[in-house]
Order: structure tokens, then sequence, then C-alpha cells
């Protein structure tokens, strides 16, 4: 008898306790759909772009949203709940707040710290944020029209970025797209590559071809297709483009002189090469943009997805620990370069097929290295490695320190650098014991710190650090952060 009676009690109990777990999960969802309106309240009809550790929040499900405030918790180990971020987010709309570029996970973890309780939000919030209300605090950002030179992969996600990040249209503004050949049914092709990509999914909005008047219309936007063999031939002012920041994506032009040939251009303003560079400034955003003056450097390098990946990891140890020396070892998905068959190609090992080969090949990481942190690069030796995978590369980094860690330290020096400091975009610290190249495709930093996989020798003096990049995306990113800045459009920021 006390066995029937037990077991149904265990059913009643089991039956509630999933009933109140649905009910919990609901109320959770609900809050995230709150959260949701008032970050694109604050987006659209204030120009502030929210974000939680880095992580963007725009165009994210309930179910995202309530995954981030999952990994804000892990991460800073503070209780970072829906019910303080939505509090916050919506007692922000209150206030008169310029544009800005905001961390509600800095925010909320602060609101926790302080010790405040409910009711208190907007005391809170003009303290924090008093630098950003007010029109005293506001300063006039100006528009610039941005010309995508070449629309290959670079290319496809900066389109993709530059729609999707477009707002009010106060920053960057995409205003047409040069690419060499021309025909019946161009359009539809450039236009059916950006639908959809088979790495990363299809595009989250409409994207119509123009063929009559040789244009793409992304979300109503119209974005002029425009054929030509050389820069120098084409007048953007006849579409209205004026001071334009040119992004080149081809890599045919790559020294100072070649580059330059843009600027002939009528309309073109500043340009932009999404690969390393000669005689011009190779930038990693974040560590070295502040030594060029966009008022006075009209040509800049975006330097190459590597070397976004490994400078900022390498300047925080350097920083931290300081570097004797070291090998960099990149494990790098396979490039448009390659050959698809064994074929003929001017490098023997890039002629083998892609897809069924681990191919060793040379890597500029060194040279790169020094134009981002001069004196650095000279220590190190590099090669690199591409392998059969379409995207998601590896950076493996053997260092010698100046002085003796731990592989807790360690840990704690790139956690830190990815909470606070200059280099919260670039660096993503993951906490993941099961992370491959394909958990990373997607991730808007250039650099994530394998904290599960990096060795710390007994001595103390030799590190071996693992830094995943997704080398079309991450980097995509940081193309857009250096270009806002060479535009001066960046908004002012609270990280």
């Amino acid at each position: 008898m006390y066995f029937c009676h037990q077991t149904k009690k265990n059913a009643i109990m089991s039956a509630y306790s999933y009933e109140e777990m649905v009910r919990n999960r609901i109320a959770h969802e609900k809050l995230a759909t709150q959260f949701i309106k008032a970050i694109n309240d604050l987006w659209y009809d204030m120009g502030i772009e929210m974000v939680l550790f880095r992580n963007q929040l725009i165009d994210k499900r309930a179910s995202e949203i309530l995954s981030l405030h999952n990994y804000a918790q892990n991460f800073v180990g503070e209780p970072i709940d829906i019910e303080t971020t939505t509090s916050l987010l919506e007692t922000m709309l209150s206030l008169d707040l310029c544009p800005a570029r905001i961390d509600i996970g800095r925010l909320a973890s602060e609101w926790i710290e302080s010790g405040r309780h409910t009711g208190d939000e907007i005391s809170f919030l003009k303290d924090k944020l008093s630098d950003f209300i007010g029109p005293d605090n506001y300063y006039p950002i100006t528009p610039k029209d941005v010309v995508l030179y070449g629309f290959g992969r670079i290319g496809r996600l900066l389109a993709r970025e530059l729609i999707s990040q477009e707002g009010r249209g106060e920053q960057l503004r995409l205003r047409a797209i040069v690419t060499r050949d021309k025909g019946a049914g161009m359009a539809e092709k450039r236009a059916s590559l950006l639908r959809v990509d088979s790495v990363h999914g299809a595009f989250p909005g409409i994207v119509e071809a123009d063929e009559e008047h040789s244009a793409l219309i992304i979300d109503g936007h119209v974005v002029h297709l425009i054929h030509a063999q050389q820069p120098e031939d084409i007048d953007y002012t006849k579409y209205g483009i004026n001071d334009a920041l040119v992004i080149d994506n081809t890599g045919v032009y790559r020294d100072k002189e070649a580059l330059s040939r843009h600027l002939k251009s009528k309309g073109a303003g500043k340009v932009l090469l999404t690969a390393p560079g000669k005689g011009v400034p190779n930038i990693v955003h974040g560590v070295n943009q502040l030594m060029f003056d966009p008022k006075t450097t009209d040509i800049y390098s975006a330097a190459s997805c590597t070397t976004n990946a490994i400078v900022p990891v390498l300047k925080v140890v350097n920083d931290a620990l300081g570097i004797e020396k070291g090998h960099i070892e990149t494990v790098h998905a396979y490039t448009n370069d390659q050959n698809l068959v064994d074929n003929m190609h001017s490098k023997y090992r890039r002629g083998r097929g892609a897809a069924t080969n681990m191919v060793i090949t040379e890597t500029g990481a060194g040279s790169a290295i020094d134009k981002a942190i001069p004196g650095l690069g000279s220590k190190f030796t590099s090669n690199a490695i591409r392998v059969p995978v379409p995207n998601g590369s590896l950076a493996i980094l053997n260092l010698q320190v100046s002085k003796p860690t731990t592989l807790e330290d360690i840990n704690s020096i790139m956690r830190t650098a990815a909470l606070k400091g200059d280099l919260v975009e670039q660096i993503n610290y993951s906490l993941s014991n099961e992370l491959v190249s394909s958990d990373i495709i997607g991730n808007s930093c250039p650099s994530v710190y394998d904290s599960k996989a990096a060795q710390v020798h007994p001595d103390g003096m030799s590190v071996i650090l693992y830094v995943w990049y997704d080398n079309e995306y991450g980097y995509t990113r940081q193309v857009m952060r250096l270009s806002k800045y060479i535009a001066q459009v960046v908004r002012k920021r609270y990280y």
C-alpha cells in the first residue's frame, strides 16, 4: 500500500516540478521579449547600440538572449539575470542619452556590486552614464558613404554587416559595390551569393536584383553595382556618392602606389585594404589604430585575419609578462587561392586538392606582428598549415616569457583583458571544455582564447596558447571597427 501511495506521490511531484519549470521558462522568455523590445527601442529611436560583454544583441531571439545571460554569469561570476538587465534597459529609455555603444553586462555587474535595490535604477544610471546624458554630451557625427571594391568572401560579409549595423544611418552607409564583370544576369548572381552562404547561412533580410538599373535592393536600400576594370575610371559622384570610404576586397592592389589609384576616382575620400599592405599603415584595431590620424592618413590596411587573431593576445602577454621569443603555427582553413583538385599552381603545395590535404605553406605572421607592435615581430618564427575545413582557424603560440607564470596566472591575465580595457572587442575568453573549429564560426572577436587548452611548462617560462578565429567573420568585424575609426563615426562607449 505504501509503495503505491509513494509511487503516486512521486508522480505528482514530478508533474508539479515539470509544470513549475515550464512556468519559470515562460516567465523568463517573456522577460527576454521585453529585453529585446528595449534593445530595439534604444537602437532605432535613440541610436544606442547595446552589447552584452561584446556580444551583439540586435536581431536575437529570446532563447539567444537567455543563453547570453548564462554566458555572462559563468564568465564574470556575477548573478547577472534577465530581470536586472531588463529593468536597467527600460530605465535607460527614460534618460536623454546621446548615441552610444553601451555594455549592459558591465552596467549589470556594477549594479550588483553597488548593492543598490529595485527602484534606484535612475540614480544609478545617472551616476554611471553622466557623460552620456544631456545635450552637452552630444557631438555631431557625419555619416560616411561606403563603396565595396570587390564582392568576394569578405566583401559579402561586409555587406551583411553594413546593412545589419545601419540603424538610423548615422555611421556607415553602403552605397555601391564595384565588380569587374558585367552582363545579363550578373545582378541576380550577386544577389544570390548575398542571400545564402554555405558557411554563414542565409542573410536575414530581403535581397532583390534590379538588372535594369544595375543595382541590388537590400532591405529596401538601393546599392549600385558599378562595373569597372580599374579604379580611376569610376565617377562615384554620378551615383550621389561623395567622400566615400572605398574598402578594397580584391587583393589586387597591395602597395601605396596601387591603392592610391582609388583616390583618383571622383567621390572617393579614403581607402581601406582588407589584406596586408605595403607602404601603408597595417592596423589591428584595438592595438595600434590610434597611431594614425584619419584626418591626415588616407590609406589603411586591415592586415590579415591571422594578424588580427594573434596580435591582441601577444600584446596582452607581452605587456604583462614580456616575450623573449616564440613560434607561431597557424592551422588555417583552406582559401580560394588553393586548387579544389590537384592542378597547376605557382606554389607547389597549394596546387594540391584543398579539401583532401593538409598543406604546409608560408605565413607572414612574424613581419605582420612588427607592423602592429614594433620590435616584437623579429622575436618570432612562423609557419602555416592549410587544412580541409572551409572556415575556422587556429593559431598556436609557443612563447618564451620574461617573467615566470602559472596556468592560473596566464588565464587570469587573458580573462581580465577580455573583460575590461582596450581589447574587450578583440578577445573572447572561452570557458568551453570541448571547443572545436565550427564552434567559433560567427564569433565577433578576432581572437578566441581557449582557456582549457593553454599550457605552461613547470619552469613557468614557456607558455603554449591556443587562439581560435573565424578567419572570415571575426576578421570582417575588425574591418568594420577600423572602418568606423577611419570614417570618424565612432560613438561614445561604455565598456
